[in-house]
């Protein structure tokens, strides 16, 4: 019985760890980045608007926002985001993606056929560990500058004083698990 409980305190120990490495190590968005093109996950207005914003200072030749609702059309995000000329001529929308995986391979479709060998990627700081695992994992050769946002709901420094936004980091981080046992298992087989 001792063993067991040595087990399950062993298991408790390195997954707190790994997780408190995991919020240490996420990132800040880079000054200046620079690409042939950007994507932007969907899930909230400052990821939308950040990677506007990015194309119209011409950070990326082109932008893909990705798993996009099909009832949205490029007019409703060129508004709401307040996207300009660049907007018109050189935003893309992917429909496809549900879900991160989803979204990895929606890009690295649009990054073949545009030729592009290097991205910007624009998503939730909290989200970004596994998004750029998924997107590297789908798009070895190219490379992918991560270019997190911070959420207002979410306060990554004081995560442990919001049950909420605590729940959401948990549960993020058990994802990124899940994705890179996921990859490293299919690497073996």
């Amino acid at each position: 019985m001792r063993v067991f409980f040595g087990i399950i305190l062993l298991i408790l120990i390195v997954y707190a760890a790994g997780f408190l490495v995991f919020l240490a190590e996420l990132p800040s968005a880079p000054e200046g980045p620079r690409a042939d093109g950007i994507v932007a996950l969907t899930g909230g207005d400052a990821r939308l608007d950040t990677a506007v914003a990015l194309l119209e200072k011409g950070a990326g030749k082109r932008l893909l926002i990705s798993g996009v609702d099909p009832d949205t059309d490029k007019e409703t995000l060129r508004r709401m985001s307040n996207g300009g000329a660049r907007f018109n001529c050189c935003a893309d929308l992917g429909y496809t993606a549900e879900d991160t995986r989803g979204n990895a391979e929606e890009a690295a479709e649009w990054a073949r056929e545009h030729e592009c060998h290097s991205l910007i990627l624009v998503t939730a700081r909290y989200h970004m560990p596994r998004a750029q695992l998924e997107f590297s994992y789908a798009m070895p050769g190219v490379t992918i500058i991560a270019y997190p946002v911070e959420t207002g709901s979410v306060d990554v420094a004081a995560w442990w004083r919001h049950k909420d936004t605590a729940v959401l980091l948990q549960r993020e981080y058990i994802k990124y698990l899940a994705s890179l046992a996921s990859h490293s298992l299919g690497r073996l087989i």
